[in-house]
């Protein structure tokens, strides 16, 4: 790599000299022991200054990936990574789903002040964009007045949609404006996609773990919950839903199309084409829950499975809501065939979204400080998950199995059987931390040894004596 190679835009200089040493740790050029080059040295020949090699240093050695020696220098360290959670078994039968308890103790302890939420997957959390927004949005209120506080159109405010519109060009996706339809939030947009194509009684395929707002969903509507495990590092197997949808009468499907809430991982492009196709040859409408596909930490982002769909079946939701503006809460749903219908739906939900808030957006989209942003988040996200892991290996070691995600937000925690998460939850309440239990991710009461936690938050002192506390709880548990 040489020099002028660092210089990446949107990506800070300390950030790049992580980036080559790992990627040099990875191809196998640096071996665990050896000793890196000196701080000067890798300053003159990378063409930056000593601080920010300084600054590098420092930031991997919090990652644990290497380790100063006293008066000899830094080496790197051998890694020793978790093993990853299992993949759960294909369940008997649909389940009615019975959450909203469960999910309504775990927000009151997310909201409560003085609690640390490492429960809550709050992505912008760890880099606000706050002050853009606000700039942005002074402007606009300044140029159209009172016209900012009106009621917007019910599909949306137009310009919004054709950018959004044309963003999926990127994937060879056509779409036009009136195939966007804005929505309070993906979970408005879940709903609507989800009231469209099923209606009470009816069998939803999902994702097991799933995220708990799309069980919610489905137990207010009066729908039944069938879970279709999935793997760790691959996602969905097209084995695992075709069985499924072979032994029951599944009216559609609720899946993430590329990085999944809560186990991370990402489902390839080849995955996604095969079980479009799957579900279209049995004329089965899929919902995908695209709300992550912008947070990857991989070389790119993953398409959305709306590309290979050939019968229009496919409803594509997400927001802004992970990437830039959780409380703005605007979301939307992309569909051809089904716009009409998810229209008339949401006209009667709620009539329309935050006009103001979609001008904001839209404006903060246009000027490309948006894409600006997500790389800086991206970097800031894959680093906390770094850390995070690296702390709780070091405190946990071989109690805990920990997940690797591709992108996203949040870490999948798997421990022994005899460890209940909703003893761990009350326990961690006491000591002024939120976390989300694993049975809030099935409506079968799996996952009662999981917990879900989120590295999308500010890296600090808190933070890092929070995640202590965390493993001091698991480890008294562990023992009783």
């Amino acid at each position: 790599m040489t020099p002028s190679s660092l210089k990446q835009p949107n990506t800070y200089l300390y950030q790049q000299v992580i980036n080559l040493i790992t990627e040099m740790r990875i191809n196998g050029t640096l071996q665990t022991g050896q000793k890196l080059p000196s701080l000067r040295n890798l300053s003159t020949s990378l063409s930056v200054s000593i601080p920010t090699v300084k600054q590098a240093y420092i930031e991997l050695e919090r990652q644990g990936l290497i380790r100063a020696k006293p008066k000899s220098g830094y080496f790197l360290t051998q890694q020793n990574k978790s093993e990853q959670p299992k993949k759960a078994r294909l369940p008997a039968k649909p389940m009615v789903v019975s959450r909203q308890q469960l999910i309504e103790d775990v927000f009151k302890s997310i909201h409560q002040p003085h609690n640390l939420a490492l429960g809550v997957a709050n992505p912008v959390a760890a880099l606000p964009i706050t002050k853009t927004l606000n700039r942005t949005m002074r402007r606009i209120m300044s140029v159209m007045g009172d016209k900012a506080l009106h009621y917007g159109p019910v599909a949306g405010y137009e310009p919004l949609r054709r950018q959004l519109a044309f963003s999926y060009m990127e994937y060879a996706l056509p779409m036009a404006p009136d195939d966007i339809i804005i929505t309070n939030g993906a979970q408005e947009a879940l709903n609507i996609a989800l009231q469209c194509v099923a209606k009470a009684g009816d069998v939803i395929a999902v994702e097991s773990p799933c995220y708990f707002g799309i069980l919610e969903l489905i137990e207010n509507l009066g729908m039944l919950a069938l879970e279709v495990p999935i793997c760790p590092e691959d996602g969905l197997s097209i084995q695992d839903v075709a069985s499924a949808i072979a032994k029951h009468p599944v009216k559609a499907c609720v899946f993430s199309s590329t990085i999944a809430n809560p186990m991370g991982c990402e489902l390839t492009d080849d995955a996604k084409q095969q079980i479009v196709q799957l579900l279209e040859n049995n004329d089965i409408p899929l919902i995908e829950d695209d709300v992550y596909g912008d947070l990857y930490f991989t070389e790119k982002r993953g398409s959305p499975a709306q590309k290979y769909s050939k019968k229009g079946l496919v409803i594509t939701c997400s927001s802004f809501s992970k990437t830039a503006a959780p409380a703005y809460r605007i979301g939307w749903l992309a569909t051809h065939k089904f716009s009409q219908k998810c229209a008339q739906i949401k006209r009667a939900l709620s009539c329309s979204s935050s006009h103001m808030n979609q001008i904001t957006l839209f404006e903060f989209v246009r000027t490309c400080d948006y894409d600006r942003y997500l790389v800086q988040l991206r970097s800031i996200l894959l680093t906390n998950k770094v850390r995070m892991c690296n702390k709780l290996q070091q405190s946990l070691g071989d109690s805990v199995r920990i997940s690797d995600p591709k992108g996203g937000a949040v870490l999948w925690l798997e421990f022994n059987k005899n460890i209940n998460s909703a003893d761990i939850f009350q326990l961690a309440l006491e000591q002024n931390l939120s976390v989300s239990p694993g049975t809030l991710f099935s409506p079968s009461n799996r996952y009662q040894h999981c917990i879900r936690l989120s590295y999308g938050l500010p890296w600090n002192t808190q933070l890092e004596e929070g995640l202590g506390v965390f493993a001091d709880i698991c480890l008294t548990l562990q023992k009783n």
